[in-house]
């Protein structure tokens, strides 16, 4: 019995030393890790916001910074002194969406002699290819140059699609390139507003638009990305292009001059980010771009959670996979000057694509509830409530309508964040699923135009809902608010009930349409 008693007490001893020699020092350092991380971000969105403070209240529009005169036809030549321009629309088996942006690429004001309408089309259904068809046939019938181009495989994916489609021969005729996905809408008068910034400044590579969200009301997951890619073109796109004139390729939306291009070796399938890696490798030849946030393409949201988490494993992997390539590159770069390889790696690749997705949810979703067990652990009020309240507010200020949403969004974009985490670590180490390629879908049923009698899918059962991942991490969290309510001494458990709940919903599927 006594034996039994000492080995316990023995086990007991040992397991606080463990504790406050290993575990507390161990914990202690990823919180200080988190809070230089913390400090990284928010000096980055400051950064971004004065720019932009900077431009709305000096009203530097992209007119002012850069000449821009608008195209005239000439009386004797008509239509030839404008420049001739390819306009290319990937897609695939883009059944609910290929209509409108034909028809909103066709549509665009420009002499039809001077523009070449390409529809490259990847799709694999034998109906959506006769369908796609039939419409390029029926607008060319209008006197429309369109071609459908299509390939016998999908190597490369839409990089493979766009670089095959520069292959053929009058391509060559062509000065400029606007390119549009499958849900883009264009309005007519889009060429008019964003080639001349291309004629009159030679320095220009690329002319990018805003995307404007024709279903962002359509549910509360919808209004939560319009809230996230407002502040990335209010204040990444924003202030890249005024204190950089360089900034990521949305890969769609943006007009590009096809020699800086040819100069910077064309399209590349190296990543699922072929748009980004084409800019940031066209601005390491010294180009400029310049972002036009006046100029707004009308564009479809992923209103299915499972799509979006695809898109956004993609939108995280893809650019930690680039950044792994492409650091040697930018640095031994001879071309542009130091300053702006800096800003390239640290800012554009390091801060904003790479550690904000890790910071996010290691601190918010696994740090600060793990915290509730290390009372000895003390995480400063002002990394906690004071500088995410004011990241929290610069992300609001983009989308005024939706200020009193702005908890929910919190909220669910660190549940995203988890996904994000996830891309970036496999993109960073070449994991399995680096180049994994799943189209978004677009179901095209917030459209202004209801186009083709959409395809009802069987409704999955509840079971086939549930996402383990999101489960298991709102579980632990609920846990550990659980924790804290009885034994903590501060109000922690109210925010971490909260994003336990988000978590927990997002698990089960009742998020999206």
């Amino acid at each position: 019995m006594c034996e039994e008693l000492y080995s316990s007490m023995e086990t007991m001893w040992l397991l606080r030393q463990t504790r406050s020699l290993l575990i507390v020092p161990v914990f202690k350092c990823l919180v200080d890790i988190c809070l230089v991380i913390s400090l990284l971000v928010f000096v980055e969105s400051v950064y971004m916001n004065i720019v932009v403070v900077y431009v709305k209240l000096l009203k530097r529009k992209p007119e002012k910074t850069y000449k821009w005169e608008a195209m005239q036809e000439d009386i004797e030549q008509g239509g030839q002194n404008f420049p001739m321009v390819l306009v290319q629309i990937p897609m695939y088996n883009e059944r609910e969406v290929f209509q409108l942006s034909i028809g909103a690429a066709c549509r665009l004001i420009w002499p039809l002699d001077r523009l070449i309408v390409q529809v490259l089309d990847d799709s694999t259904d034998p109906t959506i290819m006769e369908m796609v068809s039939m419409e390029c046939a029926q607008w060319a019938s209008k006197g429309i140059n369109i071609k459908c181009e299509r390939r016998d495989n999908r190597n490369g994916y839409k990089a493979g699609a766009l670089k095959q489609g520069m292959r053929h021969s009058y391509v060559k005729q062509c000065n400029y390139i606007a390119i549009f996905d499958a849900d883009f809408q264009p309005e007519r008068d889009y060429l008019q507003r964003t080639v001349p910034f291309l004629i009159h400044n030679p320095e220009l590579a690329l002319v990018q638009a805003r995307w404007k969200f024709v279903n962002a009301s359509k549910c509360l997951m919808t209004r939560m990305q319009e809230m996230s890619l407002n502040y990335h073109f209010m204040a990444e796109q924003e202030s890249g292009s005024t204190r950089h004139a360089f900034f990521g390729f949305n890969g769609t939306a943006g007009v590009w001059r096809l020699p800086a291009m040819e100069e910077a070796g064309g399209w590349k399938d190296r990543t699922t980010v072929e748009d980004m890696d084409l800019a940031v490798r066209v601005g390491l030849h010294g180009w400029k771009f310049v972002f036009v946030n006046d100029i707004t393409v009308k564009s479809e949201l992923p209103s299915q959670f499972k799509a979006f988490r695809f898109q956004q494993h993609r939108w995280s992997c893809g650019p930690a996979n680039l950044f792994r390539k492409m650091t040697m590159e930018i640095i031994h770069n001879k071309r542009v000057m130091i300053w702006k390889k800096l800003y390239v790696i640290y800012s554009f690749f390091f801060v904003r694509k790479i550690i904000v997705h890790f910071f996010t949810f290691f601190f918010y979703c696994v740090i600060l509830p793990t915290s509730v067990f290390f009372s000895e652990v003390n995480i400063p009020t002002w990394s906690t409530i004071y500088l995410p309240f004011m990241i929290t507010l610069f992300n609001a200020i983009a989308t005024p309508r939706s200020f009193y949403l702005v908890v929910f969004w919190v909220l669910f974009e660190n549940v995203m964040a988890m996904h994000r985490t996830k891309g970036t670590f496999i993109g960073l180490l070449e994991g399995g699923r680096v180049n994994e390629w799943v189209v978004t879908e677009k179901l095209g049923d917030a459209l202004e135009t209801k186009l083709l009698p959409q395809v009802k899918k069987p409704r999955n059962g509840i079971l086939e809902r549930v996402n383990t991942k999101e489960m298991m991490v709102g579980i632990y969290i609920l846990c550990c608010a659980c924790y804290d309510f009885a034994y903590g001494n501060t109000l922690l458990y109210i925010y971490l009930s909260m994003q336990a709940l988000a978590f927990i919903i997002c698990g089960v599927g009742f998020v999206g349409t």
